[in-house]
């Protein structure tokens, strides 16, 4: 494990509680905009249900695209300047959906926000790739992602507090406070993390020599179209998950619960990931996962047929758990594996498979979510189909690479 330059000026739990705040502005700008998603369709006149859940697919299309550029920025400027640009962009994304006219306005915005939060999403790697490697940076982005994972737990709550008390326009200003501290923050307690012999030139062909690189390293391919068909999985439920709990269950205000307890197993898989992988690897741990994940979907969609699609809510809350659980063990250590040939440009590295991995999870996701027809059956078939992508995907990348023993 490399030692820390800043060591003595940022505590490890505070490091760790800094990042997860920056990290934390995607799942809160996802998270706690659930519960509106109904009034603010209400508000633009969107008669189809479904296209409800483009205020989440706008923001994920954003954070793919403002990845590749954050993430190569960050190789020249540095990775504090970086956040800096991203967060206020991201601002700017929120002013732009709180003073919106129009349903395209709105996701313009949002679209805006996305490319915003892909910095301090995807920099945030690049800083803990900076000052650790291998196992070491799998275990701390476990725990970097075990607190972040907070966020989504409590988003939804917030997210409908601040509707009962100042409508839904109020969330856009929440955000803009979060992006302030955010900044503030890391101005004032954070050291730069990339050496300047290290840092890159901002052109286009340094950009697509990373690129190159990266998309010709068979095992940082197939991790990052993996971690993608695995997210993809997540985002079919995210998109759902509202229609499911609040028209399928009908539980009403009690959404944000059913949803925060999910969030809070993938929260629990984060801690005991960072404990399994110091004992067998990320490797063991990510195949484990998934087999696991596909038996879960696999004996959930013969229940389903069985109850002929008519499912209590005990039993899909038991299957979504376990499911979280799986996936909490899969996020941070995908990106890791992914990372692990691409020492010598992080940044760029980073920013490739960030944006890669989302448009396969955009894709994959956003089709389960325009499926959703009143039953469980699409998220169901989504975590089933696309648990088998990522092992076959992992399988690839183990192929021949055997002696990359970092995992």
């Amino acid at each position: 494990m490399t030692q820390p330059s800043d060591s003595k000026i940022m505590p490890f739990a505070e490091f760790v509680a800094l990042l997860a705040l920056c990290m934390s502005l995607v799942a809160m700008s996802i998270d706690s905009m659930l519960p509106a998603l109904p009034q603010i369709g209400d508000f633009f006149g969107v008669e189809r249900v479904n296209s409800q859940q483009f205020m989440i697919t706008f923001l994920f299309a954003g954070l793919s695209i403002g990845q590749i550029i954050a993430g190569p920025l960050s190789d020249t400027i540095g990775r504090k300047r970086s956040i800096y640009v991203g967060l206020s962009i991201f601002i700017v994304g929120c002013l732009m959906s709180y003073f919106a006219l129009s349903y395209e306005m709105m996701l313009a915005g949002r679209f805006v926000q996305g490319i915003g939060a892909a910095a301090p999403r995807v920099v945030t790697t690049s800083i803990v790739r900076d000052r650790y490697e291998g196992r070491d940076m799998g275990r701390v982005m476990s725990y970097i992602m075990g607190v972040f994972i907070l966020v989504p737990a409590l988003a939804p709550t917030i997210g409908q507090g601040l509707i009962y008390l100042a409508g839904w326009h109020f969330i856009f200003l929440f955000f803009i406070i979060i992006a302030l501290i955010a900044f503030t923050w890391l101005a004032t307690r954070m050291q730069e993390t990339l050496h300047p012999e290290d840092r890159r030139a901002f052109t286009l062909p340094v950009i697509w020599d990373g690129v190159r690189t990266v998309c010709t390293t068979r095992m940082t391919v197939c991790y990052m179209i993996a971690a993608g068909l695995v997210f993809g999985a997540f985002i079919g439920y995210l998109n759902s998950s509202q229609q499911v709990f609040q028209d399928y269950y009908d539980v009403g205000e009690l959404f944000p619960i059913y949803f925060g307890v999910t969030a809070l197993a993938i929260g629990v898989a984060f801690f005991v990931n960072a404990q399994l992988i110091k004992r067998y690897g990320m490797r063991k741990v990510v195949f484990g996962a998934l087999v696991v994940m596909a038996m879960l979907a696999t004996v959930f969609f013969a229940f389903e047929l069985v109850t002929h699609g008519v499912v209590p809510i005990y039993a899909f809350m038991a299957f979504i758990m376990s499911s979280a659980f799986c996936m909490g063990m899969l996020f941070g250590n995908f990106n890791a594996l992914a990372m692990v040939p691409m020492g010598h440009m992080a940044g760029v590295a980073s920013a490739v498979i960030g944006c890669v991995s989302l448009v396969v999870a955009v894709i994959a996701g956003g089709t389960i979510g325009q499926l959703y027809n009143q039953t469980l059956y699409p998220i169901t078939c989504g975590f089933l189909i696309l648990s088998l992508l990522s092992m076959f995907m992992m399988h690839i990348a183990e192929a021949g690479d055997e002696e990359s023993g970092q995992g």
